[in-house]
């Protein structure tokens, strides 16, 4: 749970004094159309801030500070229901300087990327990353590290206990997405352990395409949210069972279109937005969790409702108090937009502060580095079975795959491999994949393999293969892309293999070209790294390639690559 900080008695003091109007505010923004999230309606007020804090929605209070709202919207700033901060590539610090600006002013992080990598310590960074940020990042801990045993990760295996250590941290609130259903159901003991230690607070869930018993069952141990529905029936399902469904739009899954109909002001007590896994490119061309409100209401969704969602009904479920509202008492975290429906962000208060003025430094918890300890494999590794195989269907925007029998050589097949980085010396896994485009010639690859973070690569040719390997090993970390033997574009992520330190323009201008590289190749897919990345995830069905072969999720285990 939420631990918060006791207030001076001299804080306390001033918010009365300045409340009644006996001491000046520190803010005042004038005749400003506000949202009421609990009433879920536009109101017009003044509004007025002393330490950070927000004391009074009245008319009459003088500030050091005014500004005049006519013509303009104040909503409560934007809360992420659910982020992995390593999927933006950045550390924190850098993360904080992208979504900010968007109005983002909280997020809910789950740091199983790193923690996968290399374990404890990952979960420790990002706990004490958080309290050094302007941002309030929350962190759910970790549950599923390793994701499942049909692969290798460099963490090795955070239990219950080992949990428990770190309940007391400030930024810790809950447990992560308990993304093995099967243990759930099928009552392994040491998933119940888990979900007993942290029965006392919020548990989020992964669960696609759960229905029916199976998901009564999955709820009915507490779990409370999901942030992996994408479809509209099975978000309804889990509405009508409690569950609070988080909408994601992350960089490679978009489920918003789909699900858009299922918010309504009766269901916005229990959906809220979420990125997931957004990267910076679409962070500065379309936004953050700004982006989700506009095409909420772009495609129906009452603005009131679409605000709502986006903040206080995250901070209810979390139990983030005195957040997500515009109303006494609630921190100062507000957004003043030109235009509510359009989401256009005039100005973002950050405790009452323009986040333009915040003075951000420079994070100081432990670097992660030299965490890529594979040895370059040779061609003849990286060869699949050929014939009648298995193939993995990619759809752009999905992180579902689909599956297919064919034949190895068929248009549009290309090699698929997954290599062990961690140092154990196996022999990479190979198998097939369909979907990155049929006139790919060349090689992309990747140590951003979710959850355990293997290396990946697709790609025509073994010598590609091994080349574009051999580039992200010699960077400790990132992205590569190979065509004819030459590196032709490359972004180094060194920190743990997921994250650098780049600003966050920076990193953005290496992803243009590694976007482009990629084009010039023939790969058809707009996100191409992270659709890959989500290729090794053997908790999404349905056909997955892990360090240790080709998974069939629905079966959850490994199966042989011909037919």
């Amino acid at each position: 749970m939420l631990k918060l900080v006791s207030l001076k008695k001299e804080q306390l003091q001033n918010r009365i004094d300045a409340a009644q109007g006996r001491i000046p505010c520190d803010l005042v923004i004038r005749n400003v159309r506000f949202l009421d999230v609990f009433h879920c309606e536009w109101k017009t007020g003044d509004i007025a801030v002393a330490d950070g804090t927000i004391v009074g929605i009245d008319s009459g209070l003088r500030g050091t500070r005014e500004i005049d709202g006519s013509g303009k919207w104040l909503v409560p700033g934007f809360i992420d229901a659910h982020v992995h901060v390593e999927s933006s590539m950045m550390v924190p610090d850098q993360f904080q300087r992208a979504v900010l600006s968007k109005g983002t002013t909280s997020a809910v992080c789950d740091p199983h990327e790193l923690a996968n990598v290399v374990g404890l310590e990952g979960i420790e960074y990002f706990l004490e990353a958080a309290e050094q940020l302007s941002l309030d990042l929350f962190v759910m801990l970790s549950s599923c590290v390793p994701a499942t045993h049909l692969e290798t990760n460099g963490g090795g295996t955070i239990g219950g206990s080992e949990l428990a250590t770190l309940l007391f941290k400030p930024r810790a609130i809950g447990l992560a997405e308990v993304m093995n259903v099967p243990g759930v159901l099928n009552k392994d003991p040491e998933v119940l352990n888990k979900l007993s230690a942290f029965s006392f607070g919020p548990m989020d869930g992964h669960c696609p395409l759960l229905s029916g018993q199976a998901l009564s069952a999955y709820i009915s141990t507490g779990i409370s949210s999901c942030h992996e529905t994408s479809r509209l029936e099975e978000a309804r399902e889990k509405l009508t069972k409690g569950m609070s469904v988080w909408i994601r739009e992350g960089s490679v899954a978009k489920d918003l279109r789909t699900l858009a109909p299922a918010l309504t002001l009766a269901t916005s007590t229990s959906i809220g937005f979420c990125t997931d896994d957004r990267n910076p490119l679409d962070i500065g061309h379309e936004g953050h969790i700004d982006h989700l409100v506009r095409s909420a209401i772009a495609l129906g969704v009452p603005e009131t409702v679409a605000y709502r969602s986006a903040s206080w009904s995250v901070a209810r479920h979390y139990g983030l108090l005195r957040r997500g509202g515009i109303a006494p008492g609630h921190i100062a975290d507000m957004i003043l937009l030109d235009d509510a429906r359009t989401c256009a962000i005039s100005t973002v208060f950050k405790g009452g502060v323009d986040v333009r003025e915040l003075a951000f430094r420079k994070v100081t918890a432990a670097q992660i580095t030299n965490t890529v300890k594979a040895a370059v494999p040779e061609e003849a590794d990286l060869r699949a079975p050929e014939g009648r195989v298995h193939v993995i269907r990619v759809e752009a925007g999905k992180i579902i795959t689909g599956r297919a029998i064919m034949n190895h050589d068929d248009p549009g097949v290309l090699r698929l491999s997954v290599l062990e980085r961690y140092g154990h010396g196996s022999r990479p896994a190979n198998a097939w994949v369909t979907g990155f485009g049929a006139g790919m010639r060349g090689a992309i690859a990747s140590s951003v393999g979710h959850d355990s973070h293997n290396l990946i690569v697709v790609g025509d040719t073994t010598a590609d293969m091994r080349q574009a390997l051999s580039a992200v090993i010699s960077m400790g970390g990132g992205f590569a892309v190979v065509r004819d033997g030459a590196v032709t574009a490359s972004v180094a992520l060194p920190f743990g293999g997921l994250m650098c330190e780049l600003a966050p323009s920076a990193l953005a201008r290496e992803l243009e070209n590694l976007r482009a590289a990629s084009r010039a190749i023939g790969c058809e897919l707009p996100e191409p790294f992270l659709q890959l990345a989500f290729l090794s995830l053997p908790v999404i069905p349905e056909l997955k390639l892990t360090d240790k072969g080709l998974v069939d999720v629905n079966e959850f285990r490994v199966i042989d690559v011909r037919v």
